[in-house]
């Protein structure tokens, strides 16, 4: 028994061994790539500054920040896929990464179909493929599922509030305004040309929203409030920053807490 014990674990090893030698190296340029990466069943070779989601990826060596991408380790470590974001990743250093011949796939999810999306299109490169598409059939589930439940609307005017000083609001071509409207609440600020308008105080105050959802934890709601007193009292949700800023799989989780907030009766 104890010898076919030590075979069957060293059966295992060497099977563990042989798929993490065949993985393919990816390298991930943002914190929700990262995110996206490891739901997909890929673990990466190298992250971007601020990938801390899920644990393992805090270990991960970082090659990119708000500065740019470290080109000469990126090269060095031999990636087999970069996955670069238009919104941070550096044009410049993209295109050289691609003239000496590194694979670059540009990742934007600004939709939940994005974000299953970009799921399934990240099995072609785990080495789990079946986990990542299974990853975006669950999300989709849980997505729909909360659909059928909020889809009475809920008659709140909503100003999503991303900053104080200036202000940002999210307008309809953003994901955060699609989460809000999944859960049946109106965004003050939709009709907006631009998806991320800067707004004044004058403004807000206009269009009397029910709610303000902020990015955060309770200490960010609570000076939120502070802000707009007297003039107004509305109640301020905090969504965890990076649920509700990320276009990740905890996209869901900042979806489910919003329509908690809108509409606490169906819930």
């Amino acid at each position: 028994m104890a010898k076919r014990a030590l075979l069957t674990l060293a059966l295992w090893l060497f099977a563990s061994l042989a798929l993490a030698a065949s993985a393919p190296r990816v390298i991930t340029l943002a914190p929700h790539l990262t995110e996206l990466a490891f739901a997909a069943g890929i673990t990466p070779v190298a992250v971007s500054a601020w990938s801390d989601y899920p644990p393992a990826a805090k270990s991960l060596e970082q090659v990119a920040n708000w500065q740019g991408i470290k080109l000469e380790r990126i090269l060095a470590l031999k990636p087999d896929l970069v996955l670069a974001w238009r919104g941070g990743s550096p044009q410049r250093q993209i295109d050289q990464l691609q003239a000496l011949g590194v694979q670059v796939i540009w990742l934007d999810p600004d939709s939940i179909a994005g974000i299953t999306a970009a799921l399934h299109q990240l099995a072609a490169w785990s080495p789990a493929p079946q986990q990542a598409h299974r990853a975006a059939e669950q999300l989709d589930t849980r997505f729909k599922a909360l659909q059928q439940r909020y889809a009475k609307p809920a008659h709140r005017r909503v100003f999503l509030q991303f900053g104080q000083q200036p202000l940002f609001t999210a307008a309809r071509a953003t994901l955060q305004n699609q989460l809000l409207t999944l859960c049946g609440g109106e965004n003050i600020f939709a009709a907006s040309a631009a998806p991320w308008p800067q707004v004044s105080r004058e403004q807000v105050l206009a269009r009397h929203p029910d709610l303000i959802v902020v990015p955060g934890d309770s200490i960010a709601a609570a000076q939120t409030a502070r802000f707009w007193q007297p003039q107004l009292t509305a109640p301020v949700v905090a969504i965890p920053e990076d649920w509700l800023s990320r276009p990740g799989p905890r996209s869901v989780l900042a979806a489910e807490k919003l329509c908690q907030a809108l509409q606490p009766e169906a819930h």
